[in-house]
């Protein structure tokens, strides 16, 4: 692995403090994570990353050390972010955009509202097909409803498992993050395949056969969806697939990038 030192840096971004690394010289490498996870899910993919390409991570708005916005946002408003935190460092275009679960969910979304218009995309158990599941939309339903009324007798530890199972269910990366709960709501109720429809750029999509958030089929039907992609699909992973088969992920990443 190449040796890299990854240092954050703050800065004001729609009156927000952001927080991000930018590392690597070359060609701009966008690294968008999921929802309730944070730019350090980047960390062993940034470092290889570097070697070829220059890379931003960073936390999205109410994730890891960036502030959370004081409304509620859906994935359009996060576009507008991600694009204004590339105008406020300088760059007009990523080369590429790398986006897992929700973050692959903002990328489609952003590359169809023209925010982002990378030459390239690498959607990694992306999130954003909201429609085919009738369980997943009562689920949001229940849980839009009820909140966490509907578990207030169980003892917190069962609470936690229970509602992790059920944002699970419902297509989420993680656990709800208390702060955004109605962004939350409201973002997975956003479906972006018609926005996936209008994407023209080669794009990865790359899946694993053990994600019990974000299922294949997902990936499956992205692929019939987006006319230039190619689907490649990870044994002995779950959701979070760059962390579990780090090796395998780079090395399809590379490939594609270079």
């Amino acid at each position: 692995m190449p040796s890299c030192i990854l240092l954050s840096v703050n800065v004001i971004v729609d009156q927000l403090m952001t927080n991000y690394q930018l590392s690597g010289k070359g060609r701009l490498v966008l690294l968008l994570h999921g929802w309730g996870d944070s730019l350090a899910t980047w960390k062993d993919l940034q470092k290889e990353l570097t070697e070829f390409f220059q890379v931003l991570a960073l936390d999205l708005p109410g994730f890891g050390n960036t502030e959370t916005p004081k409304e509620v946002w859906d994935l359009d408003n996060y576009a507008s972010f991600v694009a204004g935190l590339l105008t406020k460092l300088g760059f007009n275009q990523p080369y590429a955009v790398i986006g897992h679960s929700n973050g692959g969910a903002l990328a489609i979304r952003a590359a169809s509202l023209g925010k982002l218009q990378p030459k390239k995309m690498v959607l990694l158990a992306s999130a954003g097909v909201r429609t085919n599941n009738r369980i997943k939309r009562f689920i949001l339903k229940i849980i839009a409803k009820t909140g966490n009324a509907a578990t207030f007798w169980l003892p917190e530890r069962y609470r936690r498992a229970l509602r992790k199972s059920l944002y699970g269910v419902a297509g989420s990366d993680m656990l709800m993050v208390p702060q955004l709960q109605d962004t939350f709501k409201k973002t997975v109720r956003q479906d972006v395949q018609g926005d996936a429809a209008a994407i023209s750029v080669p794009t990865l999509l790359i899946y694993a056969d053990g994600d019990d958030a974000v299922p294949l089929a997902d990936g499956k039907q992205y692929q019939s969806l987006i006319k230039s992609s190619k689907l490649e699909v990870i044994a002995r992973a779950g959701h979070f697939i760059h962390q579990d088969q780090p090796e395998q992920v780079y090395h399809l990443i590379k490939e594609f990038l270079q």
